[in-house]
């Protein structure tokens, strides 16, 4: 990410209400919640040579850290801890305030449901996570609460895309959108830029964001920059190595292994995305056509035949407090 770049404002609201605490199953949870309990888990994963203690030292870790963030809330602050699979059922209110508790994925996609109130991100586990997007500790929570409460926290605007259905439906990406198939199928579909369409069959699209660009973006630019030396060509390494600024007023899009062939075609590969220059594709899928965001397959939009998607960068931006 480039930090030096990212804009940074100062927060000018009142005072929130309410701050609500978003959690994420930990690795142990989610294999409890297959195999019934602990021991069942436990049996299960030493019997296939893995290590369990591993798992159930980082549940520790995480929870001990949620126990002190929910601690350093001040009382009589009105507080909610909710799972974020609970989030697209909530209605999130100018005066709430945001804590993601978790993975920069949990970021990512808390992101996406909250209509620009600030959002502050712990990492539980910096033994664990790289923690890119959690400048936090729970240690170091309590005085970022504070200063947030009292309007003063500064904030890093972050740049989302958009996906948008004729029919009114959208969905926004924090990292990145997919649209392509559910399955190894081939995805089918015209897709057009700037007054510039031609049919298409790859693997899917890739959308990323400033945010998102040092994360799918990269693993494209490293498999195509592979092609082009395997071919005896020259890679020219884009700026930056190709990391965008969080608050980049443009997204980048790159098609997945486009097949040329007499009813297809590979002209519109890559590209930018700017305000004035949407992308639109329309599905030629008869099933399985999707678009998801964030690597969430769960958080998506149908896109089968008859359907039309306009990616643009959203109107709104998630806002972290650092």
């Amino acid at each position: 990410m480039n930090t030096a770049a990212a804009r940074v404002t100062r927060s000018h609201r009142s005072l929130y209400e309410t701050v609500i605490v978003v959690t994420r199953k930990t690795q142990l949870e989610g294999l409890v919640s297959r195999f019934n309990t602990v021991a069942q888990a436990r049996f299960y994963l030493e019997h296939a040579g893995q290590d369990f203690d591993s798992i159930q030292a980082a549940h520790t870790r995480y929870h001990s850290a949620l126990d002190i963030v929910r601690r350093s809330l001040p009382r009589g602050t009105k507080n909610q801890v909710v799972d974020r699979d609970m989030l697209p059922q909530m209605v999130i209110r100018e005066s709430d305030l945001i804590v993601t508790v978790g993975q920069d994925g949990l970021v990512a996609n808390t992101a996406k449901f909250v209509n620009g109130q600030p959002i502050i991100a712990v990492n539980p586990d910096p033994q664990l996570f790289d923690g890119v997007l959690m400048p936090f500790t729970a240690d170091t929570f309590r005085s970022t609460l504070d200063s947030t409460l009292r309007d003063s926290a500064e904030l890093r605007h972050v740049t989302m895309a958009q996906a948008a259905l004729a029919d009114g439906q959208t969905l926004l990406g924090f990292n990145d959108l997919f649209i392509g198939a559910r399955s190894h199928v081939s995805a089918r579909y015209c897709i057009e830029q700037d007054g510039v369409a031609e049919q298409q069959s790859s693997s899917g699209i890739i959308v990323s964001t400033g945010a998102g660009s040092t994360g799918w973006l990269q693993s494209v630019y490293a498999g195509a920059a592979g092609v082009v030396e395997a071919l005896d060509g020259q890679v020219v390494t884009p700026p930056n190595r190709g990391r965008l600024p969080w608050d980049a007023d443009y997204l980048v899009y790159s098609v997945r292994e486009p097949f040329p062939s007499n009813a297809t075609q590979t002209g519109l590969v890559f590209g930018i995305i700017r305000p004035d220059t949407p992308l639109m594709l329309d599905s030629q899928m008869s099933d399985f056509g999707v678009v998801f965001s964030d690597g969430v397959e769960q958080d998506k939009l149908d896109f089968n035949a008859g359907a039309r998607v306009t990616i643009t960068l959203a109107e709104q931006k998630a806002k972290l407090v650092i």
